[in-house]
């Protein structure tokens, strides 16, 4: 060993004095980032294991009976295993001998760690119950994702509703904890929980006193008699599958809801009823500024994204004026907003009709789109896209729609969810701009495109970075106008009422959290900046109080997008392609924003060169 070590030391010298350094060959860097996606994809799979409820998310049946583990000590265990990975990945293999693209996968891995670790010295800030809290993500996930093509499956069915409870118990315990360390969500959010406590447990068997099954027991029951009509069990395992999932919705799933609610409403005496931004929590300031590095992936601060913020709000502003000027209004841009806000031909009858014909129109706009995206994208997605209404369990008045992915192999198809409890609040102008960033080309198609790839580790077909996601999904709404749509003048004063509404959220996401603002205060600037409905605003302003930083991301992930298709454009005038340009963005996955701008800039150089 000892020789063989003087020899290659010596051979390394003689290459240094005669200027015959040499790298690694191609053929070493093949292997090496072979070798690299291999074991990535092995940590991958043990990350999976940890977390069976995404399993089920991608179309697998592991662990089909069992949720993930939400208790500190099982956040600890997988901080710690990927402490351990990636300290092995650096021990096992030197970016000098991977490709570009296996470098990406190095470096996103190794960024985990640092993410993951921010997020757990703050993990108690989190709110955890309130708007999508497990109390209604577990029985969305049930209802949504855990399919029931076997009588097996619906045994699983059956003890992840057992495990329900353990997991709220989870949950309460650590925010018994964080309240412990002074640290509480807004007295709305409490409210808001109780009202979604008493909506998932309404109904049979959590009251046996009715007849009317609650939306989570009418699922199960559908999948049972599935099963039935498949023969794939008999009359009396249906009847048995049904007495099985009751017994566990009543004797393990209410009481821990009970214990919730009876916390929540205890709890609640502890907190004012004016909400506040996390600066007022102790190490608020800190926390909101690991909050925007983890949300944006960027180094950008607080101040700087609020005057980035207050001169786009200006910026756009100075657009609607011309569009209210191309539809004919005398009035003021304020007087518009009015107008938009109010006029009745905005707006379907506020049933179930109305919300049906929102969809229909919704399938039509994304009908058309779908048509045309071969001319502004060489990779297409694909998996299907369904439009529907969110279940009335979770269902806010004014909430924000949103996309719930498909999995990898297509057997679960994409989903733009809107909320139609209150069509006062959903304007038809509105739509078309919301359609192309839920569905095509916005989050549809990126994230279907990611779980589509191959040839990269398959963490990066799953893993998602918010400014990535959503920046593009706003990028999709500016560019649905270059590619032809958005003609009517009004929906093209609801796609710049969307970009306003994305700028707006960079000035009241930092002047709640950063600059002290009260809500009335970040309702009054958005009510006199946008034509959104009041009911949609107020939801809105809640939302950003209860998950900050989050808000941000939209415009900042969209400008950065705008300015690498913009330096493209100038590098390679005429050359420019927006296919290519487009699958450049999309073929790696979702990316943190600094990997992705040196990823595009290496592409625009290999352009210039080949051009």
């Amino acid at each position: 060993m000892r020789a063989i070590f003087g020899v290659g030391m010596m051979l390394a010298v003689l290459a240094a004095c005669t200027g015959e350094a040499k790298g690694p060959t191609p053929e070493v860097i093949a292997k090496t980032s072979a070798e690299l996606t291999a074991y990535l994809d092995a940590e991958y799979e043990e990350e999976l294991l940890m977390n069976p409820e995404e399993m089920t998310s991608q179309g697998r049946k592991d662990k089909y009976g069992e949720l993930d583990d939400r208790s500190e000590a099982g956040l600890d265990k997988e901080l710690e295993w990927r402490k351990q990975s990636v300290a092995d990945m650096k021990a096992k293999f030197d970016p000098a001998n991977l490709n570009e693209d296996a470098k990406v996968s190095y470096d996103i891995w190794s960024l985990e760690l640092e993410r993951a670790e921010k997020s757990t010295q703050y993990r108690r800030h989190r709110y955890i119950f309130g708007r999508n809290g497990a109390h209604t993500g577990l029985p969305n996930f049930l209802i949504n994702f855990h399919r029931v093509d076997e009588k097996a499956d619906m045994e699983a069915y059956v003890s992840r509703v057992a495990a329900v409870g353990t997991a709220i118990d989870q949950l309460l315990e650590r925010a018994k904890l964080a309240a412990a360390d002074g640290i509480r969500m807004p007295a709305f959010a409490y409210d808001q929980t109780t009202s979604e406590v008493k909506r998932v447990t309404a109904g049979f068997p959590f009251d046996t006193n009715v007849r009317k099954p609650s939306a989570l027991f009418e699922d199960a029951s559908k999948k049972i008699d599935a099963l039935v009509t498949a023969s794939k069990a008999t009359p009396e395992e249906a009847n048995q599958l049904k007495l099985d999932v009751a017994k566990a919705m009543k004797e393990q799933m209410k009481p821990a809801y009970d214990r919730l609610a009876a916390w929540v409403a205890e709890d609640k005496k502890n907190v004012d009823a004016e909400p506040k931004g996390v600066s007022a929590l102790p190490d608020g300031t800190n926390y909101y500024n690991t909050a925007l590095f983890l949300q944006t992936t960027t180094t950008m601060t607080a101040d700087e994204i609020h005057e980035l913020g207050l001169s786009e709000v200006a910026r756009i502003r100075g657009e609607m004026e011309k569009v209210k000027e191309e539809a004919g209004f005398k009035g003021t841009l304020e007087e518009f907003f009015v107008f938009m806000r109010t006029d009745k031909r905005f707006y379907l009858p506020n049933n179930d009709a109305g919300a049906q014909e929102y969809i229909k129109l919704a399938d039509g706009y994304l009908t058309g789109m779908k048509a045309k995206l071969p001319e502004y994208f060489g990779i297409l997605p694909k998996a299907d896209l369904e439009v529907r209404r969110v279940e009335a369990f979770r269902e806010e008045p004014g909430g924000a729609q949103h996309y719930n992915s498909g999995t990898p192999d297509g057997s679960r198809p994409g989903v733009f969810y809107a909320h139609l409890s209150d069509m006062n609040a959903m304007p038809t102008y509105q739509l078309e701009n919301i359609a192309y960033h839920e569905g095509l080309p916005g989050h549809h198609m990126q994230i279907s495109i990611a779980q589509e790839l191959t040839g990269v580790p398959k963490f990066r077909t799953q893993y998602g970075y918010t400014a990535y996601s959503e920046g593009w999904g706003l990028y999709s709404e500016a560019l649905a106008k270059e590619m032809g749509f958005d003609v009517d003048p009004y929906n093209n004063f609801g796609r710049l009422s969307g970009e306003i509404w994305r700028a707006i959220r960079l000035v009241v996401d930092t002047g709640i959290h950063s600059k002290g603002w009260s809500e009335a205060k970040a309702v009054e600037y958005f009510m006199a900046n946008s034509a959104q409905p009041e009911a949609a605003i107020r939801s809105e302003i809640k939302r950003y109080i209860t998950t900050p930083g989050q808000a941000t991301c939209y415009k900042i992930g969209m400008i950065r997008i705008q300015k690498l298709r913009d330096e493209a454009r100038a590098a390679l005038g005429d050359k420019f392609d927006y296919r290519t340009f487009h699958d450049t963005v999309l073929g790696g996955g979702s990316l943190p924003i600094p990997v992705l701008e040196a990823k595009v800039h290496r592409w625009i150089d290999a352009q210039k060169l080949a051009n």
